[in-house]
């Protein structure tokens, strides 16, 4: 992921916000339109967290150039601009996602798990319904809201940690990525396996009690 945002502060703020997402690395931050070019020629990336606003050109500028060289990396704008005229050309660009300035950590980071959703839907369609839930990964709420209780920020975090993790999670390795307690993330990930949408068995350990391991279901994928 490349960060490109004028202002310094507001740029270490988002890549640290970024890298604390399960799943996501930063791997450079510019601060100007040609930065973010050089950037680019020398490390491609899958996503770019772009602000509309830079230096020397606008952001919309920079992501029609690049498109024109052949990047295809998808786009979040970050950005306080609300013309609808520029959203709508920033869809036409391969702008996936806004976000408005002033925003907080839970507001990226549900973002950029509802992107990973979406990247992570492969193969082929088997029908429209199917299509429609992998665009609503990002352009929608989720479909159905979280039990009392469950934040909807939060389910995504920890949705996108397991999924992230290979060997499966504990409720404590659950609850380390995400920044939350062992016995919250456990209520977590206790529903994702009562949506159907993860697994758990034991790990035994030398002393006490066995362990439970989540793991994420690959058929889950496409729901």
């Amino acid at each position: 992921m490349l960060v490109v945002e004028d202002d310094p502060v507001a740029a270490d703020a988002h890549a640290l916000y970024a890298g604390r997402v399960p799943g996501f690395h930063v791997v450079g931050v510019a601060h100007s339109r040609a930065a973010a070019v050089r950037l680019l020629e020398r490390a491609p990336v899958d996503l770019i967290l772009l602000d509309l606003y830079l230096p020397d050109g606008h952001g919309l500028h920079l992501l029609r150039g690049l498109r024109a060289a052949g990047h295809g990396a998808d786009v979040i704008a970050v950005t306080s601009a609300r013309d609808l005229a520029v959203v709508r050309e920033g869809v036409s660009l391969g702008v996936v996602q806004y976000v408005l300035k002033p925003f907080t950590f839970a507001t990226l980071r549900d973002r950029l798990a509802r992107y990973a959703e979406f990247r992570a839907a492969v193969g082929e369609a088997s029908g429209q319904d199917e299509v429609d839930r992998a665009l609503a990964a990002l352009r929608a709420p989720q479909p159905a809201a979280p039990p009392k209780g469950l934040s909807g920020p939060t389910l995504a975090a920890v949705t996108v940690a397991l999924r992230a993790a290979s060997g499966g999670l504990t409720a404590a390795e659950a609850g380390a990525a995400v920044g939350i307690s062992r016995i919250t993330a456990r209520r977590y990930l206790e529903h994702l396996v009562t949506a159907g949408r993860a697994e758990r068995s034991p790990r035994y350990g030398q002393v006490g009690r066995p362990e439970l391991r989540y793991r994420w279901l690959p058929a889950a994928a496409g729901r």
